[in-house]
Order: C-alpha cells, then structure tokens, then sequence
C-alpha cells in the first residue's frame, strides 16, 4: 500500500510513525510545504521566541527515523493539486501515486487586509519557524511591540515581548480577552496577570488601521487614538488548510469534513489534525491542539490499516505566560455556570446542568490532572463537592 501524507506537521509525523509501528511495509512518502522537518509548534512562541530553544531541539525526530523507518519527506514544496481519479498528487512537475492518501495540512493565521496596513513591514503573525525567525530580532528590550487581537497566541507573544524588555500594548475588539475560548473567571485571571507585568490591554477597542508608509510605525485605533509601535503582531485567529481539499472537490464543512474513523467523502483519502472536522456529540467539531493532531492522526493511521476505529477525542490544551501555566481539559462548549476551587490554586470548572465539561487550571496541576481523568472517565462531582473537597484525587476513586 502506498500511503502519501500531504502536510509535514504534528498529525503527519503521527501517522507516518503509527504506520510503520503498526507494520505497514509499503512506501510512505510525506510532502511539506517548509523546508524544515517535522517540528513541534507549542514553543515556537514561547522557549524558541524567548531565545531559550535551539532550532534542533525542535524537530519531533532526529534525521536518523524518518531514514530507519524508510518514510520519505519531501520538503519545502507544496502539493499542487490532487487527481483523485487518477490517484496522483502533483508536487512541482512531478505526480506521485497513492493508494491511500492523508491530508494533514494544519491551518494558517488570518491576515490583515493589505488595505489597512496588513502588508507593511513589521506586520507579524506566529504560526511556523519562517515567521518566528523573521520576527525574533524585532524583540529588543526598549522597543515597542502592539499586539492585535487576545487570544492565546497574542497573549504569549506578549508575555515573551514584556520578560525581553519591550513595552507591550494589546488591543482586544471583543468585549474581552479569551472571549471565544474561556470563562470570564479565566480571562479576569489572565487579565490580571499581565496587567502585573506591565502590559497595557485595550478591549472593546477596535483597530482602525496600521500606521506607516512602508514600515509600521504604529496603530491607529477607531476611536481616533494612535498608539506608537516599533512592530505589530496579529493573533486573530486560523483558518484550517483545507484549499486543497476544497480544489479537489472534497466535502468540506469547517474545514475537511471527515466521519468518525477519519475518512473523507473520497474513501481513499484521509484527514487529521487542525484541516479536519469530525463528528462530535452530535455535532462536528474542529479541534485546533498537539494531542488532537497526534490521536487523529494515529487513528487514520490505525484506519487505513482496517482497524475500522471511531475517533474518541480527550480534548486538552495549555499556554504558558510569564510563570502561569494555564491548563485546559475537556471542552466548555455550551456550559451555563462556571465554579471556582481556590484550595491549593486556582481553577474552574465549566458545568452545563450536573454535567462537568472542562476545568481551566491556573499553574494547578493536580486540579489539571484530576478534571481530565474526572471528564475522560464521564464522571461529574457535585460543584460543592469541587469546592471544597481537600483532596481532589479523592475524587476520582
């Protein structure tokens, strides 16, 4: 069986390593768009930014795998087009031919229009190694960093910004930080944290356009202010990888719309990571973290094979930011009340009814820990019991 893995990332390198772990002999060839190898993301705008990563200790595995396990990666060119009739893909002038093939193409960050200043120089966003290496030496103690948009990696690029030096503003056009991901509790928290560190945060302030001729000098906001920056970064969110899907003719909803064992509309191809929607609790979900992409992909991998497995999802997230570890298990979707445990640190647990749905840990890895396994196993302790049990691991006997 010949397998061709479109998309270089966390879910690719997954499922091109459950393959051979599985024992799948046939040739595997995986195609990336970047010149770099398989690398891991998380710390791209954290350790890596904050110069405390070498470049190395970012690959996912040592050049010696991918040339052990006889899995071929194809760098730093793109696939071009899918011929799902002929099953080929077309990579520059070439087309190599599949039996199966997986798309596991990530997503991108949504960009400015040029229109309003998103195309001058010092404009940034934080997805891949090209972006953190073009922006790293713009983070130099004294400069002036504007950040658009509070969500998690806005927020991180100015935790990173304020611990090298650089005074830091951050423009929110939601009425708050963390608006779509988190619990008014956990913003207030986050909120505050940053706000002790120097960090100016603007919400329900919207942009207006970017200011400069060629390069950015500053910002210009709606309300007629004008705010001096040095350099812009832009965490307004990702859209999923999925043109080439799209191009090909592959149903999409969300991003790729795949069933629950991965498969997409065409039965010989796949999709896993943050380019795939699947079935969630009635529902489709697109799920945008490191264990997604790895579990996804290790059960496409599973899959192709006849496994004939039904993706279970065990949503977790986290974001570093100064010496706060925010970590997050499960999904908040459709929660009605939030509760607060302040025994030992702080975390909040979201409930819809009785039902527990996540908990969001402030630097509290027992609460992070124990609402993970509590959540995974469906269990649901009463909110007073949350509250004020002294142990929490009691809970999960």
């Amino acid at each position: 069986m010949r397998v061709v893995i479109v998309g270089a990332g966390q879910a690719g390198a997954a499922l091109a390593a459950k393959l051979r772990n599985l024992g799948a002999d046939g040739p595997i060839t995986m195609i990336g768009d970047e010149a770099a190898p398989p690398y891991q993301r998380p710390p791209l705008s954290k350790a890596y930014l904050m110069g405390e990563m070498e470049q190395e200790r970012l690959w996912l595995r040592g050049p010696e795998f991918w040339e052990e396990n006889n899995i071929t990666l194809r760098l730093g060119a793109p696939v071009t087009a899918i011929d799902r009739a002929a099953k080929t893909v077309t990579v520059g002038a070439e087309t190599i031919p599949y039996d199966q093939l997986a798309l596991t193409t990530g997503s991108s960050p949504r960009r400015l229009p040029a229109a309003i200043g998103g195309d001058l120089d010092g404009v940034f966003t934080v997805r891949n190694l090209r972006d953190v290496d073009r922006m790293r030496a713009e983070f130099t103690a004294g400069r002036s960093l504007v950040v658009i948009g509070g969500g998690y990696i806005g927020l991180e690029a100015a935790a990173v910004a304020k611990k090298l030096g650089l005074t830091v503003t951050l423009i929110e056009a939601a009425p708050r930080i963390l608006g779509r991901v988190a619990a008014a509790e956990t913003a207030d928290f986050v909120r505050k944290t940053h706000s002790e560190q120097g960090v100016t945060i603007l919400e329900e302030t919207a942009l207006d356009r970017i200011l400069g001729d060629r390069a950015v000098t500053g910002v210009l906001l709606k309300d007629g202010r004008e705010i001096a920056a040095d350099f812009v970064v832009v965490g307004v969110g990702v859209s999923p990888g999925a043109e080439l899907a799209d191009a090909s003719g592959i149903a999409l909803d969300n991003g790729i719309a795949t069933d629950e064992q991965g498969r997409t509309s065409d039965p010989a191809i796949w999709a896993a990571g943050d380019c795939a929607s699947f079935p969630w609790k009635g529902g489709r979900i697109r799920m945008e973290s490191v264990g997604n992409a790895i579990d996804q992909g290790e059960i496409v991998a599973e899959n192709m094979l006849g496994a004939a497995k039904a993706y279970q999802a065990k949503p977790w997230f986290w974001s570093d930011q100064y010496d706060l570890k925010l970590q997050i298990a499960g999904l908040n979707i459709g929660y009605d009340r939030v509760i607060t445990r302040e025994i030992g640190g702080v975390s909040h647990w979201y409930y819809r009814g009785d039902d527990l749905l996540a908990v969001d840990a402030m630097s509290d890895a027992r609460a992070y820990m124990v609402g993970k396994r509590l959540i995974e196993a469906g269990k649901s302790p009463a909110p007073e019991v949350i509250i004020s049990a002294p142990d929490l691991k009691a809970l999960l006997k």
